[in-house]
């Protein structure tokens, strides 16, 4: 049982470090895309949306678009990027912007370092709130097992 108090807080802990690591990946990537100064036309070649959720939590939905483009040395590149604007439809012709040795990792949303940098601080200080309370937790459980020896046991 008392095992149960450490497990659960831990699986937590872990979860939320794998969902910091992708939010840092995410940024930089991004952030390399429009740093690297190239840019190309690309077509939207396809959009659709996902949905999650539903039943007794809210449903929400997430726009995807399918891009292709080709870079300067003649490479065609295609890829699909999460939560552009709704007004982007297919055959729509917008810029990307992608690092020379990867681009794959283009993105067609424009430059906004400083509000990449706010979204990616409030994310990283929220899930890093929430694993020291997960820490917290574990800690004042272990005091309180501690302190009593052992949960009765029924």
């Amino acid at each position: 049982m008392e095992t149960l108090f450490y497990v659960v807080p831990a699986l937590m802990i872990a979860v939320a470090s794998c969902a910091a690591v992708a939010v840092i990946r995410r940024s930089v990537r991004v952030g390399r895309a429009w740093n690297s100064g190239l840019t190309a036309e690309a077509r939207c070649l396809r959009t659709y949306t996902t949905t999650s959720g539903g039943g007794d939590s809210s449903v929400h939905t997430t726009l995807h678009h399918v891009y292709e483009f080709t870079t300067r040395e003649g490479r065609g590149v295609r890829f699909e990027e999460q939560g552009g604007p709704g007004t982007t439809l297919e055959g729509d012709i917008v810029t990307v912007h992608y690092p020379a040795d990867r681009p794959e990792h283009a993105t067609a949303r424009p430059p906004a370092p400083g509000r990449l940098a706010a979204g990616t601080g409030c994310l990283l200080a929220f899930l890093g709130t929430f694993i020291l309370f997960a820490i917290g937790f574990m800690v004042v459980t272990h005091a309180m097992f501690s302190a009593v020896g052992d949960f009765p046991q029924p």
